[in-house]
């Protein structure tokens, strides 16, 4: 074989393989380019959960995601106050949230839109607020409905 012959045989397969891999490699929440953004997944309608707040969230700034539903310690004691329950899902392309306990928010890691306690947009991308849950304490069990 001549050496362009092999160059060219080199290059074709190489071209080949670092396309194959460059596809690979793009990250599979960006939208296609020039399509539409997907719509993020629908909160929980219903859920009903009960915690035990003996062994769960037990320090100031805890979170648990269950039944896409996070629960978040804000504060010290058993009282309604010191808790909150949101959809996990951020609203603008349905990354799970992360409560940030230093700034007292919940952020989403993927496009870094920031929501209140409540649930409330304080920095988009995302445009509507999480779903919020209700709360009830007996005793040591933090009950999550909605």
């Amino acid at each position: 074989m001549k050496r362009t012959e092999f160059l060219n045989t080199l290059g074709f397969g190489l071209a080949a393989a670092c396309t194959g891999c460059l596809a690979a490699c793009g990250k599979g929440d960006e939208p296609t380019p020039g399509g539409p953004t997907p719509p993020p997944p629908p909160p929980p309608a219903t859920v009903n959960f009960n915690m035990d707040l003996n062994t769960d969230i037990k320090s100031v700034g805890d979170s648990k995601t269950t039944n896409g539903v996070i629960v978040v310690r804000l504060a010290a004691g058993n009282a309604l106050a010191s808790f909150t329950a949101v959809q996990v899902a951020c609203t603008h392309q349905g990354t799970a949230i992360e409560f940030k306990s230093a700034q007292g928010n919940f952020v989403c890691p993927n496009h870094f839109s920031v929501f209140s306690p409540s649930g409330a947009v304080i920095t988009g991308p995302a445009s509507s607020a999480l779903k919020k849950y209700s709360i009830a304490i007996t005793g040591s069990v933090l009950t999550v409905t909605g």
